[in-house]
C-alpha cells in the first residue's frame, strides 16, 4: 500500500501533469481492495464488478482535478465506486428481493467445510440489502472506521451504525439456521 506522501505525490502528478504512469500506480495500489468491495456489492457478479471497477477508474482519472484532498484518495475512489454501483442499479431498475427462505433451504443441504463455509458467508451476505452489504464490507472486510464509511456512503453516522448492527443480526440468523440444519 502507498504511504500518504506517495499517494499525494501520485495524485498531484495526475492532476497537474496528466501523468498516466502515476495513475497506473494508483490503480495498482487500489484495484484489489476496490474490486473486493464491488464484488461484495454485486453479490459475486465478476463481470459487473469488472465493469464497475473500470468505470470507477475512468471517472477517477477524468475527474482527478476535482479531488480536493478533504479525505484520502481511497475514500474518494470508494465513493465513486459506490455511486457507480447505485447508478448501475438504477439503470437496471433492480430492486432488492428477499430470497432468505429459498437461500436457507439451499444452504441447509450444505456441510460446513472450508469452501462451504465461504459459500455460507456468501449466502448470508446475499441476504443483506445493498446498504447493509456496503457497510459490512467497508467495516469488516476493508477495516474502515465509521467516519470513513460515512464519507463514502454519505449516510448519517447513526444509520451506518444501525445498518452494521442489522446486517450482523441478519447474517447471524442465516448462519445459525445453516448450522442448525
Amino acid at each position: 500500500m502507498l504511504s500518504k506522501l506517495e499517494e499525494l505525490k501520485l495524485v498531484s502528478q495526475c492532476a497537474l501533469g496528466d501523468n498516466r504512469r502515476a495513475f497506473g500506480r494508483l490503480v495498482e495500489a487500489y484495484q484489489p481492495k476496490l474490486r473486493r468491495f464491488l464484488l461484495n456489492l454485486t453479490n459475486g457478479d465478476e463481470d459487473l464488478t469488472d465493469d464497475l471497477a473500470q468505470e470507477t477508474f475512468i471517472k477517477a482519472y477524468t475527474g482527478i482535478r476535482s479531488f480536493q484532498g478533504l479525505s484520502g484518495f481511497g475514500t474518494w475512489l470508494y465513493r465513486i465506486a459506490y455511486n457507480e454501483f447505485y447508478s448501475e442499479k438504477r439503470r437496471r431498475h433492480e430492486e432488492h428481493i428477499d430470497y432468505i427462505g429459498e437461500s436457507m433451504q439451499q444452504a441447509s443441504t450444505q456441510s460446513t467445510s472450508g469452501t462451504e463455509a465461504q459459500i455460507d458467508v456468501k449466502t448470508a451476505m446475499s441476504q443483506l440489502n445493498p446498504v447493509e452489504r456496503t457497510v459490512i464490507t467497508l467495516f469488516y472486510i476493508d477495516d474502515l472506521p465509521i467516519k470513513k464509511i460515512v464519507s463514502i456512503t454519505n449516510l448519517p453516522e447513526g444509520t451506518v451504525k444501525s445498518s452494521i448492527h442489522r446486517a450482523k443480526e441478519k447474517m447471524r440468523q442465516v448462519m445459525n439456521y445453516q448450522l442448525g440444519n
